[in-house]
């Protein structure tokens, strides 16, 4: 069996998901403890997050050759969730290596399909925090195809109380 793999530059420093407390990472998207997961891995750039992810030709939905809408909504979740830990983190002023990352749950979530997206093909999912209010916190994500925008999500995540 392949694994899917999240493609990185090796410039980077480690992911926001590298970060999560070990009780808080087995989620199948991002949970970099779930062996069976597809362990996303998420960046700053600039102000903006990004995460590239390689899926694999058995993520389909209906045709052979487009993506499952459900893992887009998957990645927007994941990516969207350790955008907003990371920006309550820079809020504070604090550096992800140094600061305990918040743990936050998804408290909505929309979609808007745009295009079909290609399965076999680079995509790239890129969030922009809109607001951090308290506890919550909302992030607009976008996942391309190449050039091509083929989703758009606001997502609303809701930081736990330890």
């Amino acid at each position: 069996m392949t694994k899917d793999i999240h493609i990185c530059n090796s410039d980077e420093k480690n992911a926001f998901q590298d970060y999560y407390p070990d009780d808080y990472s087995h989620c199948f998207g991002c949970g970099r403890l779930n062996e069976q997961g597809l362990q996303i891995k998420s960046f700053w750039d600039g102000d903006e997050s990004v995460c590239r992810f390689l899926p694999k030709n058995h993520f389909t939905g209906g045709r052979k050759d487009i993506l499952y809408g459900g893992l887009i909504a998957s990645l927007m979740d994941c990516h969207g969730a350790g955008t907003a830990a990371a920006a309550k983190l820079r809020e504070q002023g604090i550096e992800i290596e140094k600061g305990e990352m918040p743990k936050f749950v998804t408290a909505s979530m929309k979609v808007d399909y745009l295009a079909p997206t290609p399965v076999d093909t680079e995509i790239e999912l890129r969030g922009k925090v809109k607001e951090i209010k308290g506890r919550k916190v909302i992030v607009d994500v976008s996942l391309a195809a190449g050039q091509k925008i083929c989703a758009k999500g606001e997502l609303i995540f809701v930081q736990l109380r330890e």
